[in-house]
């Protein structure tokens, strides 16, 4: 084993924090990856990891190699890169996370064209409603919607998804059709939340001024954007979500569109990824073209 590829072993051990989680993302045997480090620590004269039964983690000198290992390898993989013009030169794995409404709509219904210039690549698409951990779970990538914290992280602004008012149509002809906000206190609201216990939004709306919320009644409350839209589906009330993944029901008159003039604030879409520098010529065509695709679905 080369001292590259060790440094790559070394490197997902350090994001994973985990021999086993390494061995499995890179398909080596646990074996080969606890030796590749221990030839590494050999050579530098120095311990890498602090190693206990529940977790490994970096040392001081983990740490700074660990920097200087991210550069290194960013550096060889722009050179080796550098004259490539077949597409199906680059290869390799891309660990990539998004919410379902948008894997299943805008993503996955194009990805065979994607992997049909890049045969050589494999994708792992998670999906998923939690702010997936990028370097602790070795995502190369996300799709984020919403308001991004200041993380560290690199952010590629794609856009804003426009939001809608919906309502199944058995819902409108059981509690009727509203026609303005004060209609809204005989109708129920789908209420959305990441975490259990934390407070539901209300009725979003734009005053002429700024936005504001109203408080509604519900009969359901979820933590998932699919059972979202079912409760919407199954009449138990209305939900403001973005548009991708709603025009299909509208257009087979499942879902109406309700209140137009009273929309929620537009919600930014964002690919974020770890680090500038260390970013596969895999990953960069990856994210290039979701940016293509999801242009589609924006303001």
């Amino acid at each position: 084993m080369d001292r590259i590829e060790s440094m790559q072993i070394f490197m997902k051990v350090a994001e994973l924090g985990s021999f086993t989680g390494a061995s499995e993302h890179l398909s080596l045997p646990k074996a080969s990856v606890s030796n590749a480090i221990q030839q590494l620590e050999n050579n530098l004269g120095t311990r890498l990891f602090h190693r206990t039964t529940r977790k490994v983690q970096l040392t001081q000198d983990g740490v700074t190699f660990f920097e200087r290992c991210r550069d290194l390898l960013s550096d060889v993989d722009e050179v080796e890169s550098m004259f490539r013009k077949d597409p199906s030169l680059v290869s390799g794995r891309i660990r990539v996370d998004m919410g379902a409404a948008i894997a299943r709509n805008a993503v996955v219904p194009r990805l065979p064209e994607f992997l049909k210039k890049y045969p050589g690549v494999q994708v792992e698409l998670s999906c998923s409603d939690r702010k997936v951990d990028l370097v602790r779970e070795g995502f190369d990538c996300v799709i984020r919607v919403g308001n991004l914290a200041d993380s560290g992280l690199i952010a590629r602004p794609i856009g804003k998804f426009t939001i809608v008012n919906c309502a199944s149509t058995a819902y409108l002809e059981k509690y009727g059709r509203p026609k303005k906000l004060e209609d809204l206190q005989n109708h129920f609201l789908v209420h959305y939340v990441q975490t259990w216990g934390g407070k539901p939004d209300g009725f979003e709306y734009y005053d002429g001024e700024k936005f504001r919320t109203l408080s509604m009644k519900s009969k359901i409350t979820v933590n998932n954007v699919d059972s979202y839209t079912a409760a919407c589906l199954a009449g138990l009330g209305i939900i403001q979500a973005p548009r991708v993944g709603k025009d299909e029901y509208l257009m087979k008159n499942k879902l109406e569109e309700i209140l137009p003039k009273y929309k929620a604030e537009p919600m930014p879409v964002s690919i974020v990824y770890p680090h500038r520098r260390n970013v596969a010529k895999r990953v960069q065509v990856f994210m290039d073209w979701l940016e293509s695709i999801l242009k589609d679905y924006v303001e």
